[in-house]
């Protein structure tokens, strides 16, 4: 299958989840996942409909930024030193998950739109920060001058992913956060239909990664 036809099936993937939870699928935004993808295959999705992309790793946007028309979502455990050269270029930052991060990114992108990533699975070899310190950080985040959008997770992999996602839409509500940044090419259907704004789709977009 082509890019454009690999597209066209994720949406209406996402268009069938949508309508089952009696939501309009205008609602979900697609992130193009490009971990380890050629720019080429990047400008192919943007031209296919799907200008957002997502990065995991500073050095792999960096060497993509040539791209025309991406809008640029930051996806991956982030260090400070890295900020500096990624301001200009991202658009959405999706994985900060403390203090120091954030307030490095208002340094360099004042008033950046930001998602909080949750390890809502308290997995000591992930990103994100815990559940219980979600609220303070939202709070410090946005006092310091960033648009704190939402919340992002990346669920634990035993089994139905289903209550994960639940359970942050949940938090996400009990702050009035309306973004959510959850599901990827296993699982986005059901993160849709719990309530998922944005999902980020990789291995469906483009095949197995190299």
């Amino acid at each position: 299958m082509t890019i454009a036809e690999q597209v066209t099936e994720v949406r209406e993937r996402i268009a069938v989840a949508a309508a089952r939870a009696g939501r309009d699928p205008g609602s979900v935004t697609l992130v193009a996942a490009t971990k380890t993808v050629t720019p080429a295959l990047v400008a192919a999705v943007i031209a296919a409909g799907v200008p957002d992309v997502g990065e995991n790793r500073a050095q792999e946007l960096l060497a993509k930024t040539a791209v025309a028309g991406a809008r640029w979502h930051f996806l991956g455990q982030l260090q400070r030193n890295k900020v500096r050269a990624l301001a200009p270029w991202v658009t959405c930052w999706q994985s900060v998950d403390r203090e120091e991060l954030g307030l490095e990114i208002v340094h360099r992108a004042p008033g950046a739109r930001v998602l909080v990533q949750v390890n809502l699975g308290e997995e000591p070899q992930k990103g994100g920060c815990l559940p219980g310190a979600v609220a303070p950080l939202v709070e410090t985040l946005a006092g310091a001058g960033l648009d704190v959008a939402g919340l992002m997770t990346v669920p634990p992999h035993d089994g139905e992913p289903r209550r994960w996602f639940a359970r942050l839409r949940e938090l996400a509500g009990g702050l009035g956060l309306t973004e959510l940044s959850m599901g990827m090419t296993e699982d986005y259907d059901v993160a849709v239909e719990e309530g998922a704004t944005f999902v980020r789709v990789g291995r469906a977009l483009f095949g197995a990664r190299q």
